[in-house]
């Protein structure tokens, strides 16, 4: 009866006690995973929100890069950092004082004009815009040639055909151009539809370098690595149950079989 007893209850404690130290670690991995994954997610939001603005475009001037209606992330950026072939939300007061967007397709010093061969040409060079509605123009109709004041900026849609942009306020005083100081931002992405990053306007790389993409990638990749952290970290609680209870039952099922 002694021995039958002993092989009884001996596996009845080792199912029904504190665990053993791998699950007490376990614990501390999941804790400390769930923490971070929060640092990481929280973090990375809040980064995003302090380097980037949202913006909803209302005009399909920008097609086919931006459409009407799609929603953009813009990089909050000083003026002074636009380059050739950026994307930019700008408010000028002679152009309706409202946020708009548009591409700079020529900076301060430079001499801008369009038509020869149907492409434009910035400082004699034409250029190759590999953005444009396929099969369309540089512009619809020709423009003179237009020297950029230093500190300001030309721009142009990438629908050229529907685009209220600098060829339409050529007889300003300015020559259809805005200061760099009237720029807010530099579009990064089209986050929706999904479009993704901006391709690089590779057509301005002989007159210079082109601006670097924002930090959205690195942003986006803390947000997922916390989320899975966090849904990870989460999951190890229900699992260990688990794997506890159906050890629990194995252990009671044992003294049946011995038996």
């Amino acid at each position: 009866m002694g021995g039958e007893s002993m092989t009884h209850t001996a596996p009845r404690s080792g199912g029904t006690g504190t665990g053993p130290v791998g699950s007490r670690t376990g614990q501390r991995l999941s804790g400390l995973a769930v923490a971070l994954g929060l640092v990481l997610f929280l973090g990375g939001f809040a980064w995003g929100a302090v380097v980037y603005r949202p913006y909803t475009v209302p005009t399909s001037s920008m097609t086919p890069t931006i459409d009407a209606g799609d929603r953009i992330l813009a990089q909050r950026i000083d003026g002074a950092d636009v380059r050739r072939g950026d994307v930019v939300v700008f408010k000028d007061a002679s152009w309706a004082n409202v946020p708009m967007v548009k591409r700079v397709v020529a900076i301060g010093g430079d001499t801008v004009s369009c038509c020869q061969d149907g492409k434009l040409e910035v400082n004699g060079k034409e250029i190759d815009e590999t953005y444009l509605p396929k099969g369309t123009p540089a512009e619809m109709s020709d423009f003179p040639t237009v020297t950029v004041p230093k500190g300001r900026l030309f721009l142009l849609g990438d629908e050229r055909g529907n685009s209220v942009d600098s060829t339409a306020h050529l007889t300003d005083a300015a020559s259809g151009t805005v200061a760099r100081s009237t720029v807010d931002a530099r579009v990064d992405a089209v986050v929706w539809p999904m479009k993704g990053m901006l391709e690089r306007p590779t057509g301005f790389e002989p007159l210079g370098s082109l601006s670097s993409p924002g930090p959205l990638r690195t942003i986006t990749a803390l947000v997922i690595a916390g989320a899975v952290l966090v849904l990870g970290g989460g999951a190890y609680g229900p699992i260990a149950k688990r794997a506890d209870a159906a050890r629990a039952r194995r252990a009671n099922a044992e003294p049946a079989s011995a038996r």
